[in-house]
C-alpha cells in the first residue's frame, strides 16, 4: 500500500493536488479523497438533527448492499442512543475507526444520487462523528454486516419532540406511496427511506428489546441447526443472525451485549419463550401489509421438516455433563490430555452437542 501512496504523492507533485481526487489508498477497497478545509467545516453543518443521522446511516447501509436494516433506539436523561444493524458488506477490522475520517469511502466511482442528495463522498460518517457524543462500529467483518452505535446529546443536537406518532402513506399523482402528515421524527425518517427503497431494503425500527426479539426470531427461521454444529461461537455468523446461536438466556444476554443491546435475564427468557413478538418492517406496518417480500421468503414452510424443539432441564444437563466427563477421563489418561473445565453441553432444536476444551500434559 505504501507504493501506491508514493505514486499518488508523485502524481500530485507533478500535476498539482487539485487534479487528484485520491489522497491515500487505505486498502480493502477504501480510499481517502482530498478534502478542503471549507468542506471539513461544512460537514458539521450537514447534520442538523438526530433525524439527519438516521437517514445518513440508512443510506450508508443501503450503499453497502444491505437489504435489511434494524434500528434500535432509546432515550434516557436527554441522551439518544441509536443502534444500526445491517446485513451489508461489512467493515474490515482495520477500517473500523478510519471510516469516520473525512472523505474516507469505498465508493470512488459509485456515488449515488437519491431524493436526499449525493451520497458516497465519504463525509456522512465524518459529519455524524462531528455532531454526536460518540459514533463507533461495535462489530463487523467482510461479508458479515455491521453494527454501528451513535449516542447523541439532545441538548446539543435537536430532535423532534414527538417521537411516537407514525405518518400515513398515500399514493401521489404518479401512483407511488409517499408519507403524508405526521411530524418529521425518527419514525417518519425510517418510513420515508423504506418507501423510497420499497422491495429493495426493509427497515425494522423499535426498542432494543423489540429489535433483539426480531433478530432472534428471524435468525431461528433462517439458520439451519446443522450449520451451527461445528461452530465454537457466533462470531462467524452475520451480525443479524448471531442471536440465533443462543442456546439459553445466558448465551442470549452475552451475544446481545456484543451487538450493543443490553437486556435483563427476565427479558431474555421472555424472548426465548416467544412472549415478545418480533417486529414487522416499517413499510409493512405503514402500508398495512401482512408480510414484506423478505418476510414471506423467511416464512416459506418445509412441510416435511420436523420443527419440534428439544427441551432438557438444567438438572438433567448437569447430570449428563458429569457422566460424559467421567467417561472422557478414561480417554484422557491414554492420550495424555487434560479437560479444561466442565464439558459444555448445548441443546439445539434437533441435536445435542458436547464440547471438551483440552489441554496437553507436559
Amino acid at each position: 500500500m505504501s507504493d501506491s501512496n508514493d505514486l499518488i504523492a508523485f502524481i500530485a507533485s507533478m500535476s498539482g493536488e487539485g487534479n487528484l481526487r485520491v489522497e491515500e489508498n487505505l486498502g480493502d477497497g477504501y480510499v481517502k479523497l482530498r478534502v478542503s478545509e471549507a468542506e471539513r467545516r461544512q460537514a458539521k453543518h450537514d447534520i442538523q438533527s438526530v433525524e439527519d443521522i438516521v437517514i445518513e446511516m440508512l443510506r450508508n447501509a443501503r450503499d453497502a448492499g444491505a437489504d435489511r436494516v434494524y434500528i434500535a433506539t432509546s432515550k434516557e436523561e436527554g441522551v439518544r442512543t441509536l443502534l444500526f444493524l445491517d446485513n451489508g458488506s461489512g467493515v474490515p477490522m482495520g477500517m473500523m475507526e478510519r471510516i469516520f475520517d473525512a472523505r474516507v469511502t469505498s465508493k470512488l466511482e459509485t456515488m449515488k444520487m437519491d431524493k436526499w442528495g449525493v451520497h458516497g463522498r465519504g463525509m456522512a460518517l465524518f459529519s455524524i462523528k462531528q455532531n454526536a457524543q460518540s459514533a463507533e462500529v461495535l462489530t463487523s467483518g467482510p461479508g458479515l454486516g455491521s453494527v454501528f452505535r451513535v449516542i447523541v446529546d439532545c441538548s446539543s443536537l435537536k430532535e423532534r419532540v414527538d417521537q411516537s406518532t407514525w405518518p400515513q402513506a398515500e399514493k401521489n399523482d404518479e401512483g407511488v406511496f409517499v408519507c403524508t402528515r405526521g411530524p418529521h421524527n425518527i419514525v417518519r425518517t425510517a418510513c420515508e427511506f423504506a418507501l423510497e427503497e420499497l422491495r429493495g431494503c426493509d427497515v425494522f425500527l423499535g426498542t432494543p428489546t423489540e429489535i433483539a426479539s426480531t433478530l432472534y426470531n428471524q435468525a431461528r427461521r433462517e439458520l439451519d441447526a446443522s450449520s451451527l454444529l461445528f461452530m465454537d461461537d457466533e462470531s462467524g455468523l452475520p451480525v443479524i443472525s448471531r442471536l440465533g446461536f443462543a442456546a439459553d438466556a445466558s448465551d442470549f444476554i452475552q451475544i446481545a451485549s456484543t451487538l450493543g443491546i443490553e437486556i435483563s435475564e427476565r427479558t431474555a427468557h421472555r424472548i426465548l419463550a416467544g412472549s415478545i413478538a418480533p417486529l414487522r418492517s416499517v413499510s409493512a406496518r405503514l402500508l398495512r401489509e401482512r408480510t414484506t417480500p423478505s418476510e414471506r421468503l423467511m416464512r416459506q414452510v418445509d412441510l416435511e421438516r420436523d420443527r419440534r424443539g428439544l427441551k432438557i432441564s438444567k438438572d438433567d444437563i448437569a447430570s449428563f455433563s458429569r457422566a460424559v466427563e467421567k467417561d472422557f477421563n478414561d480417554l484422557a489418561s491414554r492420550y495424555y490430555i487434560n479437560l479444561l473445565g466442565e464439558p459444555k453441553v448445548r441443546v439445539l432444536k434437533d441435536k445435542i452437542t458436547v464440547t471438551f476444551d483440552l489441554g496437553k500434559e507436559e
